[in-house]
């Protein structure tokens, strides 16, 4: 099929799907879940909406404070001379759809321009439906949007496609790095080539990850040595660089707000923090009774891109960002209080009761980082622990990112 009889089958499944009408040809999954929601944000689907440009100010405070700063380098020379041969543009934005750098074919820049294509713009999913940088950003998937996968109709004559870049370091979500340009210029490799460049830009985080790591090593090691009982050094993410008295755990789960002091943390109890540079050294104060008092597990679940858990006792209280299979998973057992198997975990994670390794992988990082709150055999929260599950209001848009047949049944409730 060539590329006009593509885009008119495109738009007779999209003028159908919009009509409450059988397509002739259903759309891919990851639009027809896009569609969906832009529907029920209630973006038009012929009426082109824009959002005020940030100011040049907020715009490269923005830049500064972005983790893509320090891959732009990668993403350019992956990227950029392929998009002006291929007379396409390359456009990075965060995660709430701002676009933050634009290079590429002059031309197409200009065309760009007319779409409001431009740096400060939003092109979130919520503001203009379907696209290659704000549905990537939802999905957490590589997605490519052609023509009339567009939502807005004004949109159909581009073809984009967008990739998210999650920080290796935390596994937060940091941005999504996009291929744009006129529906003559679309090649197909382009979603594959978006996403390997990427994949690049995250092996450098990673790299210089373990650079700084070093150097925290470095540091900590003489101070380790000298203290007796249970210590660490991590650096500001968690992740171990040094230990003594204790098998070192692969990541500490760290609150948002980590200051001197005792603090208390899930995975060990009451603990004291010292600062380093790069880092944090942590004490275990082994033997205080404060240890104990776990009481409430709050599972915030109501912000579609930043699911978090907030654990509270006697001790203090705790909180945390979750990746979306760590949110999946606590979602799961929330709502199964009296506890699910390996084996049913992995048939509401993966449609395939098979898949149990990787569920138990992913439930010991968990109850490493939450060992006082979950119990194993079943997996499931601890009997004396009060679990809050805060949903959105409008069940669709829970976990959006998700695929687990569990979640989906959800939402389709």
């Amino acid at each position: 099929m060539d590329a006009a009889a593509a885009t008119r089958l495109l738009k007779g499944v999209r003028d159908a799907a919009l009509a409450g009408r059988r397509p002739p040809v259903g759309p891919r999954a990851d639009i027809d879940e896009s569609w969906q929601r832009a529907l029920r944000g209630g973006v038009h689907p012929d009426r082109d909406r824009r959002a005020g440009v940030l100011p040049l100010e907020e715009i490269e405070r923005r830049r500064l404070a972005s983790p893509l700063l320090e891959v732009l380098p990668v993403l350019r020379d992956g990227l950029v001379s392929i998009a002006e041969a291929a007379q396409h543009i390359m456009v990075i934005a965060d995660t709430d759809g701002r676009l933050l750098w634009r290079e590429g074919s002059a031309p197409v820049l200009r065309k760009g321009d007319a779409f409001g294509f431009v740096p400060g713009a939003d092109w979130s999913e919520a503001l203009v439906g379907t696209n290659g940088v704000g549905t990537p950003l939802i999905s957490r998937r590589p997605v490519q949007v052609h023509s009339a996968e567009h939502f807005v109709s004004t949109h159909h004559t581009w073809t984009c496609a967008g990739a998210p870049v999650t920080d290796p370091r935390d596994g937060r979500l940091i941005g999504v790095v996009d291929i744009s340009g006129p529906l003559s210029t679309m090649h197909p490799a382009t979603l594959a080539l978006v996403t390997s460049v990427t994949r690049l830009a995250e092996a450098e985080l990673r790299d210089r990850h373990r650079d700084a790591l070093d150097r925290l090593r470095s540091v900590a090691s003489p101070l380790l040595s000298r203290l007796g009982g249970r210590a660490l050094a991590v650096d500001e993410r968690g992740w171990t660089a040094a230990v003594s008295g204790m098998p070192p755990p692969g990541r500490l789960a760290l609150p948002k707000s980590v200051r001197a002091g005792r603090q208390w943390l899930p995975s060990l109890g009451t603990c004291t923090l010292e600062p380093l540079p790069g880092g944090w050294l942590v004490r275990v104060d082994d033997g205080d009774p404060a240890q104990a008092g776990t009481g409430r597990v709050v599972l915030d679940l109501s912000r579609a891109h930043r699911p978090s858990v907030r654990i509270s006792g006697g001790a203090g209280s705790w909180s945390h960002e979750l990746s979306p299979r760590h949110a999946e998973l606590l979602y799961l057992l929330a709502r199964h209080r009296d506890g699910r198997s390996a084996a049913q975990l992995a048939e509401d994670i993966f449609a395939d009761r098979t898949r149990t390794v990787t569920v138990r992988a992913e439930m010991s990082r968990l109850r490493r980082h939450f060992a006082q709150v979950l119990a194993h055999r079943p997996y499931r929260f601890a009997e004396e622990v009060e679990v809050e599950l805060l949903v959105p209001e409008d069940p669709a848009a829970l976990l959006p990112h998700s695929t687990a047949p569990a979640v989906r049944r959800a939402r389709a409730a």
